[in-house]
């Protein structure tokens, strides 16, 4: 781990002013950030603490939504009574996330931030990675790729985002709000992550020195919810393939529909044709089936992971089946 200079932000103007300069990276609480900076992915030069800035809460929004701030733990998100009744899908999607440990640490914006899991963009030893080492090619595309993207990859990178929460988050149609040298934004969550084309080192759309200070959601209409992780075991295991799955019931039909993918591209993806395709339908496996098969629509396999495509469609089935009560 290479030297840095620590510092702690006192309020929400000094810490922009610090994470403005050179180099310099915002830590919460490093249940990422710490293990890139050990195994020399990352070399910040300067570290700003933000934890002890007034980001901890979580309330209700005058149009019905609410407000969970940057600092929040995951473990206190999961749990809060206004997430467990009005959006199950985030607390669901958090408590699939990590460790019990892990997830009394880690962020809300944090986790939004953290980075992709590849081992050849984890390991230095390798020195194709363009996500690491911009024009130095991808070694997965070649290589092992069994946790790789299947839907919006290029030839420049096949990593996909390892989050659980945002995965939930995008279906809910949230937004991240920002505070940068330039002021505060809001950017809807379907724009936050990108997609790799010909920069994937840039995993986000956040400026220079801006910092995340809460995510809004809308107000709950999706109650009938369930986010489904697949992984190689029921621990602490990153998602082959995710499916945040969130209803509106008229009965035993589908009002409107919200579907997210997680592990299976560079951002969380939304599947908007398939909830076209799901509102007004009933929960009969061959109306979601088609459904879903609009999900994966230009999927692309590699080597080692082209059984996602099935697996997504049999996830988004069991997912939607089990949001409305068919499962």
């Amino acid at each position: 781990m290479n030297s840095f200079t620590y510092v702690r932000a006192s309020n929400l103007d000094a810490a922009v002013r610090e994470g403005a300069r050179a180099n310099t990276y915002y830590l919460g609480a490093g249940t990422n950030l710490l293990d890139l900076m050990k195994g020399g992915v990352e070399q910040p030069m300067r570290l700003v603490d933000v934890t002890r800035l007034p980001l901890a809460a979580i309330e209700e929004l005058s149009d019905g939504g609410l407000r969970i701030g940057a600092t929040v733990s995951n473990a206190d998100a999961a749990s809060h009574p206004l997430v467990t009744a009005r959006y199950p899908l985030l607390s669901q999607a958090l408590l699939a996330g990590a460790s019990p440990q892990l997830r009394n640490m880690a962020t809300t914006g944090g986790n939004l931030l953290q980075r992709t899991r590849c081992s050849y963009f984890y390991d230095t030893a390798f020195s194709a990675c363009n996500k690491r080492k911009p024009g130095s090619g991808c070694a997965a595309l070649e290589g092992h790729n069994r946790m790789h993207a299947i839907l919006g990859a290029s030839d420049k990178c096949i990593a996909v985002h390892p989050s659980d929460m945002a995965v939930a988050l995008a279906a809910l149609d949230a937004t991240v709000r920002v505070r940068g040298p330039k002021g505060e934004r809001a950017i809807p969550m379907s724009d936050f992550h990108r997609l790799p084309g010909d920069a994937p080192q840039r995993d986000t759309t956040l400026q220079h020195g801006e910092l995340i200070t809460a995510v809004d959601l809308p107000s709950a209409q999706f109650t009938k919810a369930h986010y489904l992780k697949v992984r190689d075991r029921a621990s602490y295991a990153f998602a082959l393939v995710s499916v945040a799955a969130a209803l509106q019931m008229e009965g035993e039909r589908i009002k409107a529909a919200r579907i997210a993918l997680g592990g299976v591209a560079h951002k969380p993806w939304r599947a908007t044709r398939s909830e076209e395709m799901l509102a007004g339908s009933g929960l009969q496996e061959d109306s979601l089936r088609k459904a879903a098969a609009a999900a994966v629509e230009g999927a692309k396999g590699y080597r080692d992971n082209s059984f996602k495509i099935e697996l997504a469609q049999r996830a988004i089935v069991r997912a939607v089946r089990t949001a409305g009560g068919a499962a």
